[in-house]
């Protein structure tokens, strides 16, 4: 079984307007149950877009050490936020130089992008 703590980057959907979020919540939280299956410690790190990001993430960074750090499509995927996907590719490699960086297809199935590495 796969050892090692987990950061997941990506965007609070409950924090964008204009949608139902609550389909992104649902997913999320059967992607957490996934972790719990596999016997991993993941942690969350949902920023909100108009609130200082980039902080936020340094913070998540700072807290802990990560075996592996997932950035989700919602950051990666969404073509106006590709600065900031840029941003948070450069803050893991400084602030978490030894985790490895994988990226999800959903929030489905992002145990099992972490677990690439993890295994």
């Amino acid at each position: 079984m796969p050892r090692g703590r987990v950061l997941v980057i990506g965007v609070d959907p409950a924090l964008i307007s204009g949608w139902d979020p609550e389909p992104v919540i649902a997913a999320v939280a059967r992607g957490q149950a996934r972790f719990e299956e596999y016997g991993i410690e993941a942690r969350l790190c949902l920023v909100d877009l108009d609130d200082d990001p980039e902080g936020m993430i340094v913070r998540a960074l700072r807290e802990q050490e990560y075996a592996c750090v997932v950035i989700g499509g919602g950051i990666r995927t969404y073509e106006p936020l590709l600065g900031l996907f840029e941003t948070v590719v450069n803050l893991v490699r400084r602030h978490a130089p030894a985790a490895a960086i994988a990226f999800n297809s959903g929030p489905d199935d992002t145990a099992d992008a972490a677990r690439r590495w993890l295994d």
